[in-house]
């Protein structure tokens, strides 16, 4: 069991053919991901990396059975793409793209309600279902199958979570990268919700920074609705008020954005914060062994 992705997940690479998209796509075959094709418009009918390319989405679901999506497509055309696979019938579609204009997002969101299609990312690094399926641009390797799932919308953090908790002898169920936009698919709270409801998921490793109210909403969901331990990170905690810190939500609008605020709010309803990532996955044990 695992959220979002497994092993039968069958996966469709927008942006196919590109260099990043060949790139990953290559790294996702390799590590066992059902690949089943790929979308570049006017590429149709040719094969890459011995998969069919399709011109659209819809003729790549109507060929393979395609329910997942991955988007390797430019910012100027990434919502088109995100729209694209949705109108499809893809269940979900992670979008890695950075730098989409926020009014490009804010249509594709408002898009995707009311459909059967869940966004993750963009912006992201996408999903990872441990020696099953990956979705993304993160080192496999570093993911070692267990039980406990990850959200972060921090890419390296990810890793680095992931690496420390396979390193105090547990492993990843599912790490869920949401990314660091300001409109991003599925917020914080509701890939919390998704391992919190996983069977096979133990506990649960939060990563958040600087910027919004995710993180908040978050920790509130987990004080009404949490059955299982989290632990809690939130980067940015020297950051000066005003100034973006790499991901374009990170920046500091009001006394509730700063890193303080939300890991004080975070504390309050339960979760084990640390205060350095370097301690993300020794608490990790300590708390799952209570």
């Amino acid at each position: 069991m695992s959220v979002l992705v497994n092993k039968n997940s069958k996966i469709i690479v927008q942006g196919f053919t590109g260099t990043e998209g060949t790139f990953h796509a290559t790294q996702m075959i390799e590590y066992g991901t059902q690949v089943v094709g790929g979308v570049t418009p006017g590429k149709g009918g040719s094969s890459h990396l011995d998969r069919p390319v399709f011109n659209t989405v819809a003729d790549a679901v109507k060929a393979t059975g395609a329910n997942v999506s991955i988007i390797f497509v430019p910012p100027a055309f990434a919502a088109d793409a995100i729209m694209e696979a949705a109108e499809a019938g893809i269940e979900l579609v992670v979008c890695i793209t950075e730098g989409i204009p926020v009014q490009d997002m804010v249509k594709a969101k408002n898009y995707l309600q009311g459909r059967n299609t869940r966004l993750v990312g963009p912006n992201c690094p996408g999903v990872i279902t441990a020696d099953e399926c990956k979705v993304g641009i993160m080192p496999g390797f570093v993911f070692k199958a267990g039980r406990i799932g990850i959200v972060s919308k921090s890419g390296t953090l990810t890793y680095e979570a992931a690496d420390q908790v396979a390193k105090a002898g547990l492993g990843i169920s599912t790490a869920i990268g949401i990314g660091g936009d300001p409109i991003i698919g599925t917020p914080t709270r509701e890939a919390v919700e998704l391992l919190m409801n996983d069977p096979e998921t133990d506990g649960i490793v939060m990563i958040g920074e600087i910027g919004g109210s995710m993180e908040a909403e978050a920790a509130k969901w987990i004080k009404e609705n949490g059955t299982k331990p989290v632990v809690g990170f939130i980067a940015g905690q020297t950051a000066p008020p005003g100034r973006r810190m790499g991901h374009a939500g990170a920046i500091i609008g009001g006394a509730d954005d700063t890193a303080a605020a939300k890991m004080k709010i975070m504390a309050e309803c339960g979760i084990h914060v640390v205060q350095s990532p370097a301690d993300i996955g020794k608490k990790m044990a300590e708390v799952i062994k209570k």
